[in-house]
């Protein structure tokens, strides 16, 4: 079974492309999706008690969570010494029930996949990416976003140029869903020919 690491900086298109990856029958774990599940289950009193006053109605709420952030940017390394060790659980678990099931091509969604060392969990890595102005202006169209919390946001991810360099495939969204999904359906041929990477000029 292969296990495609899947990223890409904010706008630059991951969750699309991820969906592609779905459409196209290949199993898909969400990173964001279980931390959605995490902060009204298991994540709930640990980051609670982290985080006095985050808790509503039984659940982690987001807005008062990234209110306290704003306000103390060394809180993102305490919420991830919680938070990840639960993903990277539920995550053994998505890889054993497809291995289970016979799946060849599994992918792994992963936001913040080289900054926190997950390519190593991974046989091959695919970097979702566009132009930068594409990029920009997707992410401010985004209600509730600002120049100021997308320079924050951007200054917790790699660059997009060095994802680039580190990929073993590359999907560009910027010209169209058509291309991109043609683009993810070459890459599930290359895969399953057996060419794990492409070298990129």
């Amino acid at each position: 079974m292969i296990v495609i690491g899947l990223t890409g900086s904010i706008g630059m298109g991951k969750t699309t492309t991820a969906g592609m990856f779905g459409d196209a029958g290949i199993p898909v774990n969400d990173s964001d999706a279980v931390v959605h599940d995490l902060y009204k289950t298991d994540a709930v009193k640990p980051v609670g008690e982290a985080f006095p006053g985050s808790i509503r109605e039984g659940a982690i709420d987001r807005v008062e969570l990234a209110r306290q952030l704003s306000l103390d940017p060394g809180g993102f390394s305490r919420l991830e010494a919680i938070v990840h060790p639960l993903v990277r659980d539920r995550e053994k678990q998505f890889l054993e029930r497809q291995r289970s099931a016979g799946a060849d091509l599994v992918l792994l969604d992963i936001p913040l996949l080289f900054e926190t060392g997950a390519e190593k969990r991974v046989d091959v890595v695919v970097v979702a990416t566009c132009d930068p102005q594409i990029q920009r202006q997707r992410v401010l169209a985004r209600p509730g976003m600002t120049e100021e919390k997308f320079k924050l946001i951007l200054n917790r991810q790699l660059p997009d140029s060095q994802k680039r360099e580190r990929a073993d495939f590359l999907v560009d969204t910027g010209c169209g869903l058509d291309q991109a999904k043609k683009r993810v359906e070459q890459i599930i041929n290359l895969l399953r020919s057996g060419i794990r990477s492409e070298k990129h000029a």
